[in-house]
C-alpha cells in the first residue's frame, strides 16, 4: 500500500514590479528587430556620385536611388554650393520609368565642395530628408 504525499500550496515567488512594466517593451523592440524598423520608409540605398565622393570633372546630374518608390510631388533634391547657393538646374524628379530614382541636373561646375540635400515622400506616406557632400577636382 502507497501512501500518498500531502500536498502543500505552492509558494509565489514575487517578481520585482520592473518586469511586468519591461515586458511590453521587449515585445515591441522583438517585433521591431524581425520586421526591420525601416519598412515603410524611402531610406536612401545609393547615390551617383557617391556620398562623400571625389569626381575629376562635373557630372552632368545627381541621381539619388530610396528603397521604395516616391511620391512625385512631393520629392526633391537640390544641389548647392559651399555658400548655400543653389547650383542645380532647378529640375529635381522622380523618373517615370524608376520611381526609386530622384534626380536633377547639373550645369558643369567648377572644383569645389557641393552639397546635395533631399526630402522625399514615399508613396506610403512617410518623409524622409537627408544630406551628403561630394568634390570636384
Amino acid at each position: 500500500m502507497v501512501c500518498p504525499l500531502p500536498e502543500y500550496p505552492r509558494a509565489r515567488v514575487p517578481r520585482p514590479r520592473f518586469v511586468k512594466s519591461i515586458a511590453p517593451l521587449v515585445l515591441v523592440l522583438a517585433v521591431c528587430a524581425l520586421t526591420g524598423t525601416a519598412a515603410g520608409h524611402a531610406m536612401l540605398q545609393r547615390t551617383e556620385p557617391r556620398v562623400e565622393s571625389r569626381v575629376k570633372r562635373s557630372p552632368d546630374e545627381v541621381k539619388l536611388y530610396f528603397t521604395e518608390p516616391l511620391e512625385p510631388a512631393y520629392s526633391s533634391v537640390r544641389v548647392v554650393n559651399d555658400r548655400g547657393g543653389q547650383v542645380d538646374r532647378g529640375d529635381s524628379r522622380v523618373d517615370r520609368s524608376n520611381p526609386v530614382l530622384l534626380r536633377v541636373t547639373l550645369p558643369a561646375l567648377p572644383p569645389g565642395t557641393y552639397r546635395v540635400r533631399w526630402r522625399v515622400l514615399s508613396i506610403d506616406a512617410d518623409v524622409t530628408e537627408g544630406g551628403f557632400a561630394f568634390r570636384v577636382e
